[in-house]
């Protein structure tokens, strides 16, 4: 008879990790959080996609500050945008800036700046490569702005999570105009 060949047994399985915990980049900390998941050990989809706006608005060109939007339709992004310059358009710089030459506050005479907001970058480059918004969840760094918000309902997005808020008269009237439009607006 021949002989028979017995593979050794397979080694035992290692010990799952300790409870996960997540302490990065973002201004917040999540453990086990199961919002739109079953496995407690996995991040929700908002946390994983609000993250992901950290490392879009790692690319902005803004001086100021650094914004970054993901648009979601089920379950998948469809397109992202940060804040800086139009294509083709000279970056500011420090010593460029218009806003901080003419020492501008936060929030306000956004006509007074060369750069598109993260969120509109997200809605342009969607449009630019034929990608519907329609019924998308926006994810965001910040609160949008009131231009940004019109622009939002517009485009069909159903749902803005965000991250950082900004305060004054603008972010009751960006709430109003959500809220009019049957828009669901979370910060988390």
């Amino acid at each position: 008879m021949g002989h028979v060949y017995c593979a050794p047994p397979p080694p035992e399985a290692p010990e799952p990790p300790a409870t996960p915990t997540r302490t990065g980049t973002m201004p917040y900390d999540v453990v086990n959080a199961t919002t739109d998941t079953t496995e407690p050990s996995r991040e929700s989809l908002d946390e994983y996609f609000t993250r992901m706006t950290e490392l879009v608005a790692s690319r902005s060109t803004c001086t100021r500050r650094k914004v970054g939007a993901v648009l979601v339709v089920n379950k998948h992004i469809i397109s992202t945008g940060y804040n800086g310059a139009p294509r083709g358009v000279t970056h500011c710089t420090p010593e460029t800036c218009i806003r901080a030459r003419l020492k501008i506050p936060s929030g306000t005479r956004q006509e007074l700046c060369i750069g598109c907001h993260a969120e509109q970058n997200a809605i342009a480059q969607a449009a630019s490569i034929g990608t519907p918004t329609e019924g998308a969840t926006l994810y965001c760094t910040h609160k949008p702005c009131v231009y940004c918000a019109k622009l939002i309902i517009n485009a069909g997005i159903k749902d803005v999570i965000y991250h950082d808020g900004y305060g004054g008269e603008e972010n009751d009237l960006v709430d109003k105009v959500f809220s009019e439009a049957g828009i669901s607006v979370r910060r988390i």
